[in-house]
């Protein structure tokens, strides 16, 4: 039965990524494409993986894209290899250490002096440490300073320079399935808290603060594996649980701005995809990855917001 089970959703997975495959190959509209060789998309760590999909998709579609990574000269590499392969792409690069606020505030300064702002915020960087069955929390401090705080602090620097447009400004958030507040697996063993982070009359920056703070203190005082926290990649799936939380309370938030100042805040799953990080256990490609995330930055129309997204289909979070 339990084989079955494997099989039918491997056939579903592979369902998907088909449909995804034939959708990519539908290019959009004069009526559908918003954007221009002017418009700015921002990847951050995006000299490797996912980010590079995303920026190189993004360069694919005509957009002027910002590459960046901690150390400038993978960065550079990784322009340099989207020049070669996309000839007359708008590519530029810039160091950026999410970690690291002075790196953040100089980023900004530079985005500010050299384009006036961006169009398009990707945040794709991110960290884990575990791979296949391992659950070390060794490095929860950083996992959750890297891909919460960090990306946080992205937001909170690029929303200022984020362009006025009829069509929207648009933040994408580079989350995981595993960072859901009600998955089968994975969820918080905290009903209480559970509810309170779900429900958005009482969901605020500082519940969500205060339980990155609760668990690394338990991580620091060994009390982590009580069974209230995640059971799979437990810091890892905090610090997306984090994001995706974030997200809908930001997304929210921004919501209220005036029409012409819109700017609409969704997060993703890319799946398990082949990459470093996953230590290239993957079972999708990195261009099915990276799908949903440029999806999202380009969506046409009237864009959808505070909403999360697995194969360009919404999931609940």
């Amino acid at each position: 039965m339990g084989k079955n089970q494997k099989e039918r959703a491997k056939e579903r997975r592979e369902k998907r990524c088909e449909d995804i495959s034939e959708q990519r190959k539908i290019p959009y509209t004069d009526q559908q494409r918003w954007w221009c060789s002017e418009t700015i998309a921002v990847v951050t760590g995006s000299n490797r993986g996912i980010g590079f999909e995303i920026a190189r998709q993004l360069a694919t579609h005509g957009l002027h894209v910002i590459i960046t990574s901690r150390d400038i000269d993978s960065g550079k590499a990784a322009a340099n290899t989207l020049r070669q392969e996309l000839e007359g792409t708008n590519v530029d690069v810039h160091q950026l250490d999410i970690l690291d606020p002075s790196s953040v505030t100089g980023f900004a300064e530079w985005i500010y002096q050299s384009y006036g702002g961006i169009d398009i915020l990707v945040n794709n960087a991110g960290v884990n440490y575990n791979l296949g069955s391992d659950n070390s929390v060794e490095h929860a401090e950083k996992v959750i300073a890297t891909n919460y705080y960090g990306t946080k602090r992205m937001i909170e620097a690029m929303i200022p320079l984020m362009k006025a447009s009829t069509f929207g400004a648009r933040i994408v958030n580079v989350s995981s399935r595993l960072g859901r507040l009600n998955g089968r697996r994975n969820r918080l063993g905290d009903v209480a808290l559970r509810e309170l982070l779900t429900d958005e009359s009482t969901l605020t920056e500082e519940v969500i603060d205060r339980t990155m703070a609760k668990f690394l203190e338990e991580v620091r005082i060994g009390s982590w594996t009580s069974g209230l926290w995640p059971q799979m990649y437990t810091d890892y799936s905090l610090s997306k649980l984090a994001v995706n939380a974030y997200t809908r309370l930001m997304a929210k938030a921004l919501s209220n701005r005036l029409d012409g100042q819109k700017i609409y805040m969704n997060c993703c799953c890319p799946g398990w995809v082949k990459t470093a990080m996953t230590g290239w256990a993957g079972n999708s490609p990195v261009d099915d990855g990276a799908d949903t995330g440029v999806w999202l930055a380009l969506f046409p129309g009237q864009p959808v917001t505070g909403k999360f997204f697995a194969e360009r289909r919404e999931i609940n979070y």
